[in-house]
């Protein structure tokens, strides 16, 4: 499908009313034209090598368009709708969070519970008051991020030395977003569930979506497709974890580690849509809505909201755009990566790149912004 063709579908699905006035037709059109300058000029400014964007309801793609590479070095090759991306902190919403509301939902994990209760080794330092919830808020108390050398003595050394750690505020008091306190959460989901994160993930969540190109640690064939993000020493990190703590802790950790493609975090996006009106064979509507409702993070102010495992408006929402409704939930990842839905709307929204590729300097929070609020005030009110 060409550039046009694919606006053209978008504007007969999404942007056109039953009767469209002669001088309003042109104004679709506009709006590809300006999602396309935008992007070629963060290529040309080199906040990324290329993009992906996807425009999707619950039912069916209307936007989807590819800009520039996938990759630039050590050679040329142009992105693709078929390319897999490191999602990075996506993963906690998609893969941590998901699994911890199903836990929820079947009743094996209490939200208002300390972690201690499930993980007893988790405590001193007054982290066996640290609730579920807390962590999933990034309210725990748990520092952002642990020394990078705890990790380098294997797995078990690293959960020993996280049960070590002293809180840097009272648990509840303070919203300081944390890889910790998701990796926390990913132990748990292995606590509870007798699989690891990435095989709960898998059987629980992606298997029964279709999503069969997201996954932890992806084989050679996916690897093949993936958009590099940083040169290591021994070249390209293209397909493994570009997150230094979850390649150490094997790839597998609640916080990043998780590859996928635009085509399946639309299903992702449609099954949760669909959920929302009790469609869903996965997640329970009323599991969905507790997960998605917003809750105030202190310190409170206009924009201090988060969900249970996603953003809502927080300074994490620059790539959040203007446009969507208040039952909007997203999160974005570190290296290049932006997911919104939003059920009012009935709109999923995808911004994928690679913005650490070639020399780790990119900026695409603000671009995806832009374009999802240019995108998304036409949609469904």
């Amino acid at each position: 499908m060409t550039r046009l063709d694919s606006w053209l579908l978008f504007v007969c699905v999404l942007l056109a009313p039953a009767v469209v006035p002669a001088d309003d037709t042109t104004q679709p059109l506009d709006h590809h034209a300006q999602v396309s300058a935008w992007v070629d000029a963060a290529i040309k400014d080199g906040d990324l090598p290329g993009a992906v964007v996807c425009v999707a309801d619950g039912k069916q793609i209307r936007y989807l368009e590819t800009f520039g590479n996938r990759q630039v070095e050590p050679s040329e090759l142009p992105m693709t709708t078929d390319t897999v991306f490191d999602l990075a902190s996506i993963t906690k919403p998609v893969a941590t969070a998901t699994s911890i509301a199903l836990l929820v939902e079947r009743g094996q994990i209490d939200l208002d519970a300390p972690v201690s209760k499930y993980l007893p080794e988790f405590t001193g330092h007054q982290k066996e008051t640290i609730t579920v919830k807390q962590c999933l808020l990034h309210v725990s108390g748990l520092t952002p991020d642990n020394a990078l050398s705890d990790y380098q003595d294997g797995a078990q050394i690293a959960w020993r030395r996280i049960c070590d750690l002293k809180l840097r505020s009272d648990p509840g008091t303070k919203f300081a977003y944390s890889d910790v306190g998701f990796i926390v959460l990913g132990k748990l989901v292995e606590a509870i569930s007798g699989r690891p994160l990435n095989v709960f993930a898998k059987e629980e969540i992606f298997q029964p979506m279709g999503m069969h190109e997201t996954m932890f640690n992806p084989p050679e064939d996916l690897k093949r497709r993936a958009a590099p993000t940083e040169k290591q020493a021994d070249g390209w990190l293209k397909g493994d974890v570009h997150d230094p703590r979850a390649s150490r802790l094997g790839g597998v950790a609640g916080h990043a580690g998780l590859f996928s493609t635009v085509n399946d975090l639309v299903l992702y996006g449609q099954n949760l849509l669909a959920a929302d009106q009790g469609n869903s064979t996965v997640i329970q509507q009323e599991t969905l809505r507790r997960m998605t409702a917003p809750h105030d993070v202190p310190p409170q102010s206009p924009r201090g909201t988060r969900t249970l495992g996603w953003d809502h408006q927080s300074p994490y929402s620059s790539n959040r755009g203007t446009a969507l409704s208040l039952r909007a939930f997203g999160h974005g990842g570190f290296t290049g990566t932006v997911l919104w839905i939003d059920p009012e709307k009935d709109l999923i929204f995808i911004f994928l790149s690679s913005r650490l590729h070639p020399d780790g300097k990119g900026s695409v929070n603000q671009l995806a912004g832009k374009i999802v609020t240019l995108l998304a005030d036409k949609a469904k009110p």
